[in-house]
Order: C-alpha cells, then structure tokens, then sequence
C-alpha cells in the first residue's frame, strides 16, 4: 500500500507541474499590448539640454587682508586744494595695478643713487623710490625710511574737486606662518 501511496504522490507532483506549464491567456495579453504598442505613432526624441561651457575663475584676493581680521590703525590726513587734480596724461607705474591695502613694506635697499623701498604685492617684491606711483588712487611717494614708507594719494571728493590723503607704510616682519602688515593711512 506505501509503494501505491508514493507513486500516487508522484504522479500528482508532475501533473501540479505540467499545470503550471500552461497557456492560460497570458500569451494572448502580451501579444495584444505589443501590436498596440507598434501601432503607434514613433515619437520625436527631445534633444539633450544644452549646457553652458564651464568658465574659470581666477581668485586675485589673496593678498588683501583676511575679513575675519580687524582693519589696520588709520590716521587719515587730509587736505582740500581747489587746483588740485590728478595728472590723466601721465603713463601708469607698474605698482598702480595693485591696490594699496594689498602692499606690505618689506624693508629695504640703498646703493649711491639713494635709498629703494621693498614692496610686497600679490606673492612678489618690488622695488620703488621717492616719485613712483603706487595703488589705483595716484599715490605717490614721498619719502622712505629704514621703516617706512609715506606717500600722497589724491583721490576724488566729488565731481571735479580732488583732494590728498598722506599714508604710510611701516615695515613689517614676515615669519614664516605669519602674513600680517600694519598700516597707518
């Protein structure tokens, strides 16, 4: 009786399997959706988004004080001069493409012709001497010490008056992990 049992077992076991073998439809479905599918109209493929080119940028503050530093000391002296104008005709100096808070007096050189002060401006040193111009506001110097530098600037006070503002440069000491300058305007 436990062979027929087993054998019965069997062969329900391979109809349960041939049963799900089975169409039931599902084809019929699939085939349907696909001629539905291909008998409509192809659509247009939208094109890619257009991307606009990637443009450097080129970070020149650097050498500006930090603005999470206090601003320097500032002594501002001032004078009003109606005839007072800057000269326009007058060749810009190399030192005029850097604005003055970003110098730092660094120390400096004499030989026989006189004495050179040793500016630092965006990562270089330069050198200049009494009546070069410096910064964007026609500064000029006017005179240099073993530590520092003073100069006249002439910066507008509304339209057609100028007036001269003295600043001073004091010389400073670089350490290595330390880039910090003092200036008195």
């Amino acid at each position: 009786m436990g062979c027929i049992i087993t054998r019965l077992a069997a062969v329900l076991w391979i109809i349960a399997l041939l049963a799900g073998c089975s169409d039931d439809g599902n084809d019929i479905n699939l085939d349907r959706f696909i001629e539905e599918v291909m008998a409509e109209p192809n659509r247009a493929i939208e094109p890619l988004q257009l991307f606009k080119p990637y443009e450097s940028f080129t970070y020149s503050a650097g050498g500006l004080r930090s603005p999470f530093e206090p601003p320097s000391k500032v002594e501002v002296k001032q004078q009003s001069n109606s005839d007072l104008k800057p000269d326009s005709n007058r060749e810009k100096e190399l030192l005029e493409q850097f604005p003055i808070e970003s110098f730092l007096m660094v120390g400096t050189l004499s030989d026989k012709n006189g004495i050179w002060g040793l500016i630092k401006a965006e990562g270089s040193v330069y050198r200049a001497r009494i009546g070069d111009y410096i910064g964007f506001n026609n500064g000029r110097i006017t005179s240099i010490t073993e530590a520092s530098i003073q100069l006249i600037e002439i910066i507008p006070s509304g339209p057609e008056n100028w007036i001269e503002r003295s600043k001073t440069l004091k010389l400073i000491d670089l350490d290595e992990n330390e880039n910090t300058a003092e200036f008195m305007y």
